[in-house]
């Protein structure tokens, strides 16, 4: 079972492929799924999750390995693929990656502090990518990073990761709710109903962001090192 937590040591590969039209998203998740059923040739690796896109067309994999070594070797083998499979990447118009690691998760009280990735659960997961300063990056993980209370108590939260770009310049949010209706909801709610505390963090995240780009999926293909 795929999972992400702090502290267990794996860096993790953040993979967004953009394409332009639902074939080319098609043909596109299907080689992606390829790719992950290949995966246990990789030294090192711990497992791939696959994500369809929902909002636009293209995909985005979480892949964890146990080294930056193993990131490494993965990723001449990744340029190797590229030259020798051009019929995949013709289908991508966007492509963009960071390694990073998990610094920070919090989960609804009925999953017992686990973030697993599997689509039998049928999480509708957003992925968020923000770019900030060197300087800013650790006050942004910080602001991110905090235990929520309220939260927990939102309709349909299951879960919320952050996860450190080891570049220096990203952080990245993973987060899981039950449908699409209960994450808008959320998303749209008016600063005037969130507590204030939220709306302070939220206010002072924006002063560390450069930028920040959302999308969000559904899971649709997960392997482990173990099955």
């Amino acid at each position: 079972m795929a999972n992400l937590s702090v502290g267990d040591g794996r860096l993790t590969i953040l993979n967004w492929f953009g394409t332009d039209t639902p074939y080319n998203h098609e043909r596109l998740v299907a080689e992606m799924r390829d790719v992950i059923d290949s995966a246990a040739a990789f030294p090192g690796w711990v497992s791939s999750s696959l994500h369809s896109g929902q909002d636009v067309p293209g995909t985005a994999n979480v892949i964890q390995m146990r080294s930056r070594d193993a990131i490494e070797a993965r990723y001449r083998r990744e340029k190797m693929r590229a030259e020798t499979m051009p019929a995949f990447y013709q289908l991508v118009t966007s492509f963009r990656t960071i390694k990073a690691e998990v610094v920070f998760t919090q989960t609804h009280p009925d999953l017992g502090g686990v973030v697993e990735i599997d689509p039998a659960n049928q999480d509708f997961t957003v992925l968020a990518l923000f770019a900030a300063d060197p300087e800013n990056q650790a006050a942004l993980i910080e602001n991110l990073a905090q235990p929520d209370e309220w939260l927990k108590t939102v309709p349909g939260f299951r879960t919320h990761s952050v996860l450190r770009g080891i570049d220096g310049t990203h952080v990245a949010m993973y987060a899981q709710w039950a449908s699409k209706d209960d994450y808008d909801a959320f998303h749209l709610l008016p600063e005037s109903e969130r507590p204030a505390d939220t709306r302070e963090r939220r206010a002072d995240g924006q002063m560390l962001i450069n930028s920040h780009e959302s999308h969000t999926y559904s899971v649709v293909h997960s392997r482990t090192a173990a099955s």
